[in-house]
């Protein structure tokens, strides 16, 4: 074991009441070791421990893992499960029967009548935000619960996100660093390619098949990641430019382009679901040039079948996982011989696979040029999970990063300092800005089918915090069309409050609740309110 991971673990052991800890490693560290130490200290005082994970499919792979070292009965508990199973879980965790509960974001509800500990893995990741219903956030949650139970909690992650890093610096929470791989794995070489002028095959370069090939050659296994699922982004005429757009969601000035699956033969909106064949004709021409633009996972998938078709190749996207146990049957499918897994950030993180000796990473583009001030460290995170990946076992590892634009600042950033040193320069520009973390946001969000009807809700509802906030302290943008301004024939829009200190936005949001609720053009719109949103869509 590392010095490092023993300090680690000595510190959360030492531990007296609540402390909140930020352990910071790198893919491959041995975080996971952390928490088993961790957690085998509180069984061992006769406590109880939750453990967090963003994704049900990381959830079996963890289970394993704990269950053969921990030696005692370790509870699953998420949305994956049927009523029955979930109600037996909770109900062993009250009567504390259950002393190991590995979850999803609903989990941190789950009773603890004698805590010990709380784990929040891979802290940084989305899913842990509840986007609709009652909204919370899973890791900010278990941070208040783990206070209120007087218990230590532990957010795990190789890319904290900046909320957590900065509260870090601040000193809220105590840091743990691991800054190498455990055993004798290294970090994976990684390089850019730059394919601008280059002749892509379903969005593969030359050099990107050729390493592949060699990788297969030599027994090793490949991921091609691609955060796209679907056959093609679109479905275009070539001869008028036609395009297969939504009628659910695109407006007269924003179209949304619906995904091509099933290798062309029918269509789908990823934002609200509606589904048609693909048509047979141009509808605007009459014209059979109909061609899918773009590459997603199913395309990828056809056509490495066809380029080495004496391996496996195998696609893990939430389109072919969509039974119980999906990826975890599909792993094991795959096992550890030589062959291709294709897939989107479902693997880009927890999962450890050590015959993994080439990553290729497709399309990175879009995640560059966003409009979202949190793009960036989405993309970098992903980036450096997805990298993480190869090099875990004996075989040393190889990153490939497809780009057209390979001097932009991010990638010469995270490759010439990681994370931490992207972190830092995204760090110093967010406090230009007054983005969060150095400023809290909440996000009060109004649909209907009439499009002039969330417009004049947030207008009302703008006037209203401007009366009670009469020194302005906290700061009012909009009513702003959504930056997706119509799902599912709803029309939305949007207002955005903002505010360097955290008790003047509650204060005002708490008496603003009641008499938003009571103003008339409240019950001609759904709303909501979202305290410290994660994406303003």
């Amino acid at each position: 074991m590392q010095l490092e991971q023993q300090a680690a673990i000595d510190a959360i052991r030492d531990a007296r009441g609540f402390q909140a800890f930020l352990l910071d490693g790198v893919t491959g560290s041995g975080k996971t070791e952390v928490y088993l130490q961790a957690i085998a200290h509180v069984l061992a005082q006769g406590r109880q421990a939750l453990a967090l994970v963003p994704e049900i499919g990381l959830t079996p792979q963890t289970l394993a893992r704990f269950r053969e070292r921990l030696g005692v009965p370790v509870h699953a508990l998420h949305s994956g499960l049927n009523d029955t199973e979930r109600a037996r879980v909770w109900a062993a965790a009250a009567r504390g029967e259950a002393r190991v509960i590995v979850g999803t974001r609903s989990s941190v509800f789950v009773p603890l009548p004698e805590p010990g500990l709380i784990v929040v893995d891979e802290e940084h990741d989305g899913s842990y935000k509840q986007q609709d219903g009652i909204r919370y956030h899973a890791r900010d949650f278990a941070l208040v619960r783990a206070q209120a139970l007087g218990v230590p909690v532990v957010l795990g992650s190789a890319t904290p996100s900046l909320e957590t890093l900065h509260n870090t610096r601040s000193g809220r929470y105590t840091a743990l660093r691991l800054p190498q791989r455990a055993g004798a794995a290294r970090p994976p070489v990684v390089r850019v390619l730059d394919v601008r002028k280059r002749p892509l095959q379903a969005g593969l370069s030359g050099e990107v098949l050729e390493a592949i090939g060699t990788t297969l050659a030599a027994g090793g296994q490949v991921l091609v990641f691609r955060n796209r699922r679907g056959y093609a982004p679109v479905l275009l005429c070539h001869d008028c430019g036609w395009s297969a757009q939504c009628t659910r969601c695109s407006t007269p000035e924003h179209g949304r382009p619906m995904t091509v699956h099933a290798g062309g033969r029918r269509l789908q909106c990823h934002h609200c679901g509606h589904r048609q064949p693909s048509p047979m004709a141009c509808p605007a021409c009459a014209s059979l040039a109909l061609q899918p633009q773009g590459v997603g996972t199913e395309r990828l998938e056809e056509h490495l079948v066809q380029a080495f078709p004496d391996v496996p190749v195998v696609r893990i996207d939430r389109g072919s996982t969509r039974r119980r146990d999906g990826i975890e049957r599909a792993l094991a499918g795959f096992g550890d011989r030589a062959g291709i897994l294709i897939g989107t950030q479902m693997l880009a993180k927890g999962h450890d696979l050590a015959g993994l000796a080439l990553v290729a990473v497709v399309g990175i583009d879009e995640g560059l040029f966003s409009a979202d001030f949190r793009a960036p460290e989405k993309l970098a995170q992903l980036l450096i999970q997805v990298a993480g990946r190869a090099g875990r076992g004996a075989r040393s590892g190889e990153v490939l990063l497809q780009t057209h634009h390979p001097g932009h600042p991010l990638l010469g950033t995270l490759l010439q300092g990681g994370y931490a040193a992207f972190a830092e320069a995204e760090l110093g520009q967010r406090e230009v800005a007054g983005f969060p973390p150095y400023a809290h946001l909440a996000l009060l969000r109004a649909e209907a089918a009439h499009v002039e009807l969330p417009r004049d809700f947030l207008r009302e509802a703008a006037a209203l915090m401007a009366r009670i906030d009469a020194q302005r302290t906290v700061e009012l943008q909009g009513p702003l069309p959504a930056p997706m301004p119509r799902r599912a024939g709803f029309h939305r829009a949007q207002l955005v409050l903002s505010c360097p200190g955290r008790r003047p936005l509650h204060a005002l949001l708490d008496r603003a609740m009641a008499e938003l609720h009571a103003l008339p053009a409240a019950r001609r719109v759904r709303w909501s309110l979202d305290v410290d949103p994660v994406d303003l869509y």
